[in-house]
């Protein structure tokens, strides 16, 4: 069972080909045996909520929350770490201003 706010490593598969990566994600939320998640890179170009090496990750990334997938709870290899509550927050208070 997994839920919102651990950061997750599975396995994604691109957005422009059916190859699939071994790749760090954020469990958004989990049912029926499939997981949903928002991508996490290590390019801090990329737009998103900052997730920094003291909260958990290996090197400075971005939780990209316009990179949204379902994957099945057997794609995910490992829990590495939770956020913190102000991060969930955050992150709850940005999808809401998405979907106004």
């Amino acid at each position: 069972m997994f839920s919102f706010g651990q950061v997750v490593l599975a396995e994604v598969q691109f957005t422009d080909t059916f190859e699939t990566k071994v790749r760090p994600a954020l469990v958004l939320f989990e049912e029926y045996g499939n997981v949903v998640v928002a991508g996490i890179t290590s390019n801090r170009e990329m737009r998103g909520v900052p997730l920094s090496v003291g909260e958990g990750a290996a090197k400075v990334s971005v939780i990209k929350l316009n990179y949204i997938f379902t994957i099945s709870e057997k794609m995910v290899k490992k829990v590495l770490f939770s956020i913190s509550k102000e991060k969930k927050r955050l992150i709850s208070s940005e999808f809401s201003k998405r979907l106004a």
